[in-house]
């Protein structure tokens, strides 16, 4: 898992634990999209499931920009 800077952490949320429950939120969802991955692993063998752990990758994505939220508390 990168260590992701908490100056870059910093910079997109008012603080650290506004970033902490944003990217728990976003780590929930991308844990049920793996866990339907999983459920469809059985009809199709091809599928691939990334790997890495889900809260390094929720993390890599609020500080990439991928995750969007706004102050009123709820991610898309």
């Amino acid at each position: 898992m990168a260590i992701i800077p908490t100056e870059l952490v910093d910079k997109i949320t008012r603080n650290r634990y506004e970033a902490v429950i944003i990217a728990a939120q976003h780590a929930r969802h991308l844990n049920t999209r793996r866990l339907e991955q999983v459920a469809l692993l059985e009809e199709n063998a091809g599928l691939e499931i990334d790997g890495r752990k889900i809260t390094g990758i929720a993390l890599q994505d609020l500080v990439d920009g991928k995750v969007k939220y706004n102050r009123g508390g709820s991610t898309k």
